[in-house]
């Protein structure tokens, strides 16, 4: 099929770059120059595994081209993914106005029947703001189908998301826009993967509450880990423990330092802010999104109760995204950690193997913090060690040279890497949550 992608960010990309993938025609829209010519060399400007890789590929064959037209992209394609951004108030309001440029743009151009997918995350009932704007500006021969298919991509592991899907959503309201979702999807419905059809509502609706329900198994089992330290129990082995139960199940049951990025935080405030201009009480994931941001502050309290003073330790920070596999720093934890260490005169000595250049744009080298390009260089005659991100790479270090670079050795883990067993017997002075 010929399918237009408007919007080159995270979601865009990938979803252009699985669908060309799969041998789709795709054009992808991105007015932004500079990010337009990297894109033409198949060169991902984010951090995503085999991104570039499956970009390169597809420009090679053909199946993937790239331009700054719109009108090009909507005369290109019958179906047209729309992958804008909406940015987030304070409140968890979503500004929708790139949503609406792009459906006026649409409708201005088109002619015969689009069927206009919203792949960006929206508020509940987008489709028929999106809908009421194309009827309004369209031309009398245009016809339009406006759906809903969200994503559940995670970072760090989009690709295989997109291609071994837990479940594909799409919200229709006729049989011709049902049709062409099978047509896209077809590759992955051939190989069982599972195709929901559904209402552009409930649709809208599923992306925001698995988000937020995840959201709440996170803080949920690090609100169990602040029991586990004052009773003496081992917060991984309650973990396990309910993980065995099928209705509840192992993942996002670890203590840590929360969720961050550009997903869990948005969504949980937004579908927050849904249900406040309609009237529902929604107060139970209000106090999950206390306690997710009351985890760093805990984990600085902790710091300061074994370290005493942190003023002038040396300090070492391994891992600065949000989380493993992306440069992502959005809602990172460790802008809050280093901010606070850094207020508190700490010598701080950074390292992350993928978001430093990211990282640099809020806390620039120099005064107190400064950046490494290797691990156990940034550890050489540090006080202590921070592990904030769970990299694989920080799970395989070597415990003897940690030990042997740093002038103090001890271990402040934030993610719970480590076994407390093996880092004793290593003589290693070293704290986790919740253990």
């Amino acid at each position: 099929m010929k399918l237009t992608v408007i919007g080159a960010g995270y979601v865009g990309l990938v979803t252009a770059a699985c669908l060309a993938d799969t041998g789709n025609e795709v054009m992808c829209i991105e007015k932004v120059s500079s990010k337009l010519e990297t894109l033409r060399k198949g060169e991902s400007p984010i951090y995503e595994p085999g991104l570039s890789e499956v970009l390169k590929k597809n420009i090679s064959n053909g199946n993937i081209t790239f331009s700054d037209n719109i009108d090009e992209g909507v005369r290109f394609a019958e179906a047209i993914f729309l992958c804008v951004g909406t940015p987030q108030s304070d409140t968890g309001k979503a500004d929708l106005s790139q949503v609406e440029e792009a459906a006026r743009q649409i409708a201005s151009i088109s002619d015969g029947y689009k069927l206009i997918i919203e792949k960006s995350t929206v508020p509940v009932n987008t489709h028929r703001r999106v809908k009421m704007t194309l009827n309004r500006y369209a031309a009398p021969d245009a016809q339009f189908d406006v759906a809903s298919n969200p994503e559940f991509l995670r970072e760090g592991s989009a690709l295989y998301d997109f291609s071994n899907p837990d479940r594909i959503v799409v919200g229709v309201e006729s049989e011709r826009a049902e049709q062409i979702f099978k047509d896209i999807y077809k590759p992955y419905t051939d190989q069982g993967f599972p195709l929901l059809i559904t209402t552009p509502a409930a649709a809208e609706l599923i992306k925001h509450a698995s988000n937020s329900f995840l959201a709440l198994k996170i803080s949920y089992i690090n609100m169990v880990s602040d029991l586990c330290e004052k009773v003496g129990a081992d917060i991984e082995l309650v973990a396990d423990g309910m993980g065995y139960d099928k209705r509840i199940g192992r993942p996002f049951l670890n203590a840590g330092l929360g969720y961050g990025g550009s997903c869990f935080p948005k969504d949980i405030k937004a579908f927050i802010n849904m249900a406040n201009e309609n009237g529902v009480d929604f107060t139970l994931l209000e106090e999950a999104d206390m306690i997710n941001a009351s985890r760093r502050s805990k984990y600085l309290e902790m710091i300061e109760d074994i370290l005493w003073i942190n003023k002038d330790k040396q300090i070492c920070i391994w891992g600065l995204a949000f989380k493993p596999n992306t440069d992502d720093i959005r809602e990172a934890p460790a802008i809050d950690i280093v901010g606070e260490l850094g207020e508190a005169g700490a010598q701080l000595r950074l390292f992350d193997p993928k978001a430093t250049e990211n990282f640099k744009n809020f806390y620039p080298e120099g005064g107190n913090i400064k950046y490494f390009n290797d691990k156990y260089e940034a550890l050489n005659g540090a006080d202590a060690l921070l592990i904030v991100t769970e990299w694989s790479e920080f799970k395989e270090a070597d415990i003897e040279k940690i030990k042997s670079l740093m002038q103090l050795p001890i271990i402040i883990d934030g993610r719970n890497i480590y076994d407390p067993a093996t880092m004793k017997e290593a003589g290693v002075e070293y704290y986790s949550i919740g253990r």
